[in-house]
């Protein structure tokens, strides 16, 4: 497969269908940018034969823009600069996660605004087609002045520096590119800033939460739906005729997924006599809850998609102009509070999500077994899986507490104000960890509740119930039940369950 980046037409889906695959990606760069790269490169050496000072070419960076370099020194301070930023710490960055980085990178650098040379984009093009991963540390950056320290992980590998993982083993760069006859960059002035000056690690974080985000608000009403039937409760909350009188998008959508997913249920029948008035909220009020949760996903997809196509790096090269203008594209503060906002509707859902679990173990409220097991107190049943969910949904809170609202002053109080961005990135990438984790659970317990019910749920919430089947056996006797959810969390994240679904219903 060929993708030809032109700056303009990247998205959170193509990054993340980029960051997985295993098949070989090639890349391609338009004839037009190719010139607006080469205008860029001629206008700095210009600057510099002119002897012009221009902070980013020949000044010293950040607190140190005061100090001219010399003209024999530049190529010297581009190297300097990359080695010295490379002060990340922590675990490393996934291979996902880094390949969306140095994709969303290229993205940026091929407008030619940066003075970057079409060799070095050539290069992390080859890095992409040939799954060579530069070992790049999650923490470090405080999300103004651009993704500092992880970017210049990913630049010293570039250099043919630093550590990459290739074939699943982690080595030294420079023994993979020999391995593989490649000739790292030599840094042309401003081209090391270039390179680590952006939003594009918070940014990669944002894009790749955005397609696991989408898919969990499906699998959550998926979950509900079942989870309603397993208690035999009530669809009538879900009628259009409520929801057309608080007509947020997000609402209507969740009452459509729920009434199609429940359509044809024998269950909902055995609501009709029973002596119920009304279900609680956590399942009366799943459009509302749901619905308002789903806002924070279309906002944060609108800010992720512009910054993708975005020239984050500083200072700006405008050729055609003769000018270099040095602003604040750098700041993550516009990724920061929407990934903040998207955390916190995640969180929600999980919150929400173990409410539902626990009236299904009540049987105050279900009329199922206790735990939903058989023979209670020789056995827990799914107790302690409830505990589990609770737990996550507590962490999840907590990690809402949002990174945006801090800021530490860096560089001598020069950088007075930063986004803290990545850690917005890396808290919410942990909620949909966890969320992944609570919805795995759900179904466990869904499923269990629909085995002691002699009606049968709708034909596709049964189609669902016997996938899962196949995997996890009804529970008879207590097992070891995180298996059992490791099991069905791997149906959840790789798509099978939701493959399904979609194969027989569209949900929105």
């Amino acid at each position: 497969m060929n993708i030809i980046l032109d700056g303009s037409s990247l998205n959170s889906e193509i990054v993340y269908n980029v960051s997985r695959s295993k098949e070989q990606i090639t890349f391609s760069i338009p004839h037009n940018l190719k010139k607006e790269m080469l205008k860029s490169q001629d206008y700095i050496k210009k600057i510099i034969d002119k002897n012009e000072t221009v902070y980013g070419i020949n000044t010293g960076f950040g607190a140190l823009s005061n100090t001219s370099i010399k003209k024999e020194d530049l190529e010297q301070l581009q190297i300097n600069l990359v080695r010295s930023h490379c002060t990340g710490v922590g675990k490393p960055f996934k291979r996902e996660t880094v390949r969306a980085i140095m994709l969303i990178r290229a993205n940026c650098l091929i407008k030619g605004y940066s003075g970057i040379n079409i060799k070095t984009l050539e290069l992390i093009f080859k890095f992409l087609e040939l799954d060579i991963i530069p070992y790049i540390p999650s923490q470090g950056s405080v999300g103004a002045s651009g993704d500092l320290a992880p970017l210049a992980h990913m630049a010293l590998c570039l250099i043919g520096e630093g550590k990459a993982y290739y074939k699943n083993n982690l080595r030294l760069t420079k023994e993979i590119l020999e391995e593989l006859k490649i000739n790292p960059v030599t840094l042309q002035p401003k081209e090391g800033l270039a390179l680590i000056n952006g939003t594009t690690v918070m940014n990669a974080l944002g894009s790749l939460s955005i397609i696991r985000a989408k898919k969990m608000f499906k699998l959550c009403d998926i979950a509900a739906a079942m989870t309603l039937d397993g208690l035999q409760g009530s669809s009538k909350p879900f009628d259009p005729d409520i929801t057309r009188l608080k007509p947020h998008k997000g609402i209507i959508e969740v009452a459509q997924n729920l009434n199609l997913l429940l359509k044809d249920s024998q269950i909902l029948h055995s609501h009709e006599n029973c002596g119920k008035v009304q279900d609680p909220y956590s399942l009366r009020c799943l459009p509302q809850i749901h619905g308002a949760c789903r806002q924070t996903l279309a906002h944060a997809e609108e800010v992720i998609n512009i910054e993708v196509n975005s020239v984050t790096d500083n200072p700006l090269i405008f050729s055609e102009k003769e000018k270099v203008l040095s602003g604040g594209n750098f700041h993550g503060e516009n990724l920061a509070l929407c990934m903040d906002y998207l955390a916190m509707g995640l969180s929600e859902l999980s919150s929400v999500l173990e409410r539902r679990i626990e009236k299904l173990m009540n049987p105050t409220f279900s009329e199922l077994p206790a735990f939903l097991v058989e023979s209670t107190g020789l056995n827990s049943g799914l107790m302690i899986a409830h505990v589990t969910v609770a737990a996550l949904a507590s962490e999840n809170k907590t990690l809402c507490f949002p990174a945006s609202v801090d800021s530490i002053p860096t560089s001598t109080d020069k950088e007075d104000h930063v986004s803290m961005g990545i850690t917005s990135g890396r808290k919410l990438s942990q909620i949909l960890n966890n969320l992944e984790n609570c919805i795995a659970i759900e179904f466990l317990c869904n499923t269990q509740a629909l085995d002691f019910i002699d009606k049968k749920t709708s034909p596709i919430l049964q189609k669902v119930h016997e996938l899962i089947r196949k995997d996890v056996p009804k529970i008879t006797e207590d097992r070891v039940f995180s298996d059992d959810i490791e099991k069905i969390r791997t149906l959840i994240h790789d798509d099978i369950i939701l493959n399904l679904v979609k194969k027989n219903i569209n949900l929105h």
